[in-house]
């Protein structure tokens, strides 16, 4: 039997970077995507290797991406915090929590690379974001 659990009710929240930080969540998410993480690979391979073929090794991790997709509300304080940070090429930190029993959590320092409106004529404002993580994501419950 499937164990899937629904996605609704997943929130993003940004930092304060206060002393004793608080979060705050993100109006109107829509999507959230990531972290895309990944771990680059070193070429080892010698004359000697077993029949020709390529070696590597584990090289560096890379926390990779959070990709976000709103619905767009220009007057929103906390969706400003984005282009905000953006402006100003702070790095923030952020917390995924997902609707779990037992309230899981990813949460990362990134900046925000990335914010893109969208006033289709036929539909509604939307903004796309993308967050670069820097450091290390963590995943706990």
């Amino acid at each position: 039997m499937g164990e899937g659990i629904s996605a609704f009710g997943t929130t993003l929240k940004i930092g304060d970077g206060a002393s004793t930080e608080v979060f705050a969540a993100l109006a109107e998410v829509t999507g959230i995507t990531g972290p895309g993480m990944s771990m680059d690979t070193v070429d080892i391979t010698s004359h000697t290797a077993a029949g020709g073929w390529k070696e590597y090794a584990g090289g560096l991790l890379d926390g990779g991406e959070v990709k976000l997709e709103l619905n767009f509300l220009p007057a929103n304080t906390s969706q400003h915090l984005l282009t905000t940070a953006m402006s100003a090429r702070t790095k923030k930190n952020f917390k995924i929590e997902f609707p779990d029993t037992a309230h899981t959590t990813w949460t990362f320092s990134a900046f925000v690379t990335n914010f893109e409106p969208s006033a289709p004529v036929d539909g509604k404002l939307s903004a796309s974001a993308t967050l670069k993580i820097t450091g290390q994501p963590t995943l706990s419950a």
